[in-house]
């Protein structure tokens, strides 16, 4: 008889650190463990602004899927389709066709995308910041409009590129913010044809404050430190339109810009609009205390399906009538609940309710500066911008990624930031295309016609 089989989708925080608990609870006779997820890594979002900063190496901001889950079958590809009615899932590989697999279990953690509006032109020069492609795209397109300011003779061109707006007030756009204005400021010591006083980065937040997870008081202290360092924060403005670079705001100002970074919110991710799960009024799966998948009428667990993390609403325990947040936080501390859940129910035992009081949080806002709220105790500076750094080195997966990003901070301090862009890393076959041209194919001989007996 075959072990049961889990079947996890998505390797982010959820997925990823419940298949490495569930590999070591379980072996190979007692359950098949398969991930599948469309990238070969996980990523760890809270190092994105530092590696798009170049505080660290994009490669170690990210988790090898198979060095770090070797007891886990690995499937590089896309679920399509989840019919927990057959426990059956589709799925889409790299490439080949599409096949469906099986399950006794099943973890629907996909994560969450990015949040956007019906703005006009967002689509056409918006950054998100939620993939390590994007974090290294955002630093070589800062950079490079540094290159285009310097020799451009048209003015208007020249103010458009040092014109950088963030939208969004959140933990990622006010890091990006921050670590990407010391970026530039490091990068202008090289550009004798620019003058710091024309670079401008503005912050678009909808609402009055901003790092609301760090509490009021730290957050209004966060907003003093951007704005002394000559960042323009406009709360309480909404974008209204972006299109071909010429940014309009609800307070009524308009300007031309080439740099617009999209961090306002995130959403469930749309793979679970092809299920047959229960989801609730905003699109999260809904779940129960234990992160058991429940029905939305009966409120009772369907057999074999769970979830967690930023795609789920699980309710709050030291919260009544809320819900868990998304953030890393929760996530890999449901992630652990979770697997050892699915491996007492496994083992025939019963699942517990999962339970965590927020304790705060921490935000770097650039090098040696931060603010922190955790478990009622309110740090700024340079302590907070440690407790940033420790917290999130411990947090990452893997000692041998833990050492690589320590090497990398320890390397930044002793030796001064790079600055260089190397935005060829998205066009890489431009040049040999230049110099290699199409070359048309011979016309294939047509096939002459064989003479049969029913054709005469």
């Amino acid at each position: 008889m075959n072990p049961p089989r889990i079947v996890v989708v998505g390797a982010g925080h959820v997925g990823l650190y419940a298949a490495l608990r569930l590999s070591k609870k379980l072996n190979r006779n007692q359950a098949e463990i398969v991930v599948i997820d469309p990238v070969p890594h996980m990523t760890y979002q809270p190092f994105l602004p530092e590696a798009a900063a170049g505080n660290i190496s994009p490669r170690h901001a990210v988790v090898p899927l198979r060095r770090e889950l070797k007891k886990c079958r690995i499937v590089s590809g896309e679920v399509t389709k989840l019919e927990h009615a057959r426990k059956t899932v589709t799925i889409q590989p790299i490439d080949g066709p599409a096949y469906e697999m099986e399950y006794d279990h099943i973890i629907v953690a996909p994560g969450s995308v990015s949040r956007t509006l019906p703005i006009p032109g967002l689509s056409d020069i918006g950054i998100g910041l939620k993939t390590i492609g994007e974090a290294i795209y955002l630093r070589n397109h800062i950079l490079d409009r540094l290159d285009v300011a310097a020799v451009t003779p048209d003015e208007e061109v020249r103010k458009a590129s040092l014109n950088f707006v963030f939208v969004g007030g959140g933990f990622a756009g006010i890091e990006a913010l921050a670590e990407m204005q010391d970026v530039v400021s490091d990068a202008l010591k090289y550009y004798p044809e620019l003058d710091p006083k024309e670079v401008h980065f503005i912050l678009v937040e909808a609402t009055n404050r901003i790092l609301p997870e760090v509490g009021p008081e730290m957050g209004a202290y966060a907003a003093r430190q951007l704005a002394a360092r000559g960042i323009d924060l406009r709360l309480g403005t909404f974008l209204q339109s972006c299109v071909d670079g010429k940014i309009v705001l609800s307070d009524g100002d308009s300007f031309r810009a080439e740099t617009l970074v999209w961090t306002a919110g995130v959403k469930p991710s749309p793979m679970l609009a092809n299920t047959d799960l229960p989801l609730g009024p905003r699109g999260h799966v809904n779940c129960l205390p234990t992160l058991q998948v429940a029905d939305n009428d009966t409120s009772e667990p369907l057999d074999g399906a769970w979830s967690a993390g930023d795609c789920a609403q699980v309710p709050d325990l030291t919260n009544p009538g809320g819900w868990c947040s998304p953030s890393a936080q929760h996530a890999v501390r449901q992630a652990k609940v979770l697997a050892d859940n699915i491996a007492q129910v496994i083992r025939g035992g019963a699942p517990v309710e999962y339970r965590h009081k927020h304790v705060g949080g921490v935000a770097g806002l650039g090098i040696n500066k931060g603010v922190a709220h955790v478990y009622g105790i309110k740090v700024k500076g340079y302590p907070a911008w440690l407790m940033h750094r420790f917290y999130h080195v411990s947090r990452i997966p893997s000692f041998n990624r833990k050492i690589r990003v320590v090497a990398d901070w320890v390397l930044a301090f002793l030796f001064k930031r790079e600055t260089v862009a190397l935005g060829q890393l998205h066009r890489p076959r431009e040049d040999f295309l230049e110099v290699t041209p199409p070359v048309a194919l011979p016309a294939e001989k047509a096939p002459e016609k064989k003479v049969t007996a029913a054709s005469r």
